[in-house]
């Protein structure tokens, strides 16, 4: 009963998101653009900024969501960011902005060479490869060998694979700590990784769709 009760709430979120938009209310409201209060800032947006009108492929997220990425990492103080799915380093940038503020650093795990040398140059050009450790091979291996804690996930790879990234990260994440998922539309998520974090008493997750969906879980304390 619990079960059938946390598809159908699930359902019925991503259904009003749906309907709200092809009835043309204003699902998603415009944001201002981000402005840089430091010159390590400033550096950061730039390289974001060039990756975007580049025409690039491969970005993870859009704008919206790296921009609430920053805003949950900053906000919590994270220390240590833990991302599966680095592709060519957008995503990770956003992270960098917080944790330039915070003094902490990102570990990402990618599966591609090719789209790990991209972001590791990229994470060059904003002046960021000092707090960056790129994990080149499969996710589901490597954050197994992760043993130190982790302030926030970031889960954006093979998405059969979600329920499995949070089993295996979710001892590691600090009471307080944030448990964030990408594509939160698409089924295999709903299906799989939404139903496991809802029906665990020991998380509270929320919604964010400024973007292409995004789940917030809090590991309570």
């Amino acid at each position: 009963m619990r079960r059938a009760a946390i598809s159908i709430a699930i359902l019925l979120a991503v259904a009003v998101f749906a309907v709200s938009q092809r009835r043309g209310r204003p699902a998603r409201l415009p944001l201002p653009p981000p402005a840089a209060n430091s010159p390590v800032e400033e550096k950061i947006l730039s390289a974001l900024e060039e990756m975007r009108a580049s025409g690039g492929t491969y970005l993870s997220v859009p704008p919206a969501d790296g921009r609430m990425l920053r805003v949950l990492t900053e906000a919590v103080g994270a220390k240590h960011v833990v991302e599966i799915g680095t592709s060519t380093g957008y995503s990770g940038l956003w992270f960098c902005l917080a944790l330039k503020a915070t003094g902490g650093r990102l570990t990402t795990f990618e599966l591609d060479p090719g789209r790990a040398a991209e972001a590791r140059e990229n994470f060059r050009k904003a002046g960021v490869e000092d707090i960056v450790t790129v994990v080149v091979g499969d996710a589901h291996a490597n954050v197994a060998k992760l043993k130190e804690p982790v302030d926030v996930v970031f889960i954006d790879a093979d998405k059969e694979g979600y329920v499995d990234y949070l089993n295996k990260l979710l001892p590691l994440v600090r009471p307080g700590g944030l448990i964030l998922a990408h594509n939160i539309t698409m089924r295999a998520v709903q299906e799989g990784y939404l139903r496991e974090v809802a029906k665990n008493p020991q998380l509270e997750t929320v919604y964010y769709l400024q973007g292409n969906g995004l789940s917030v879980t809090l590991k309570k304390r």
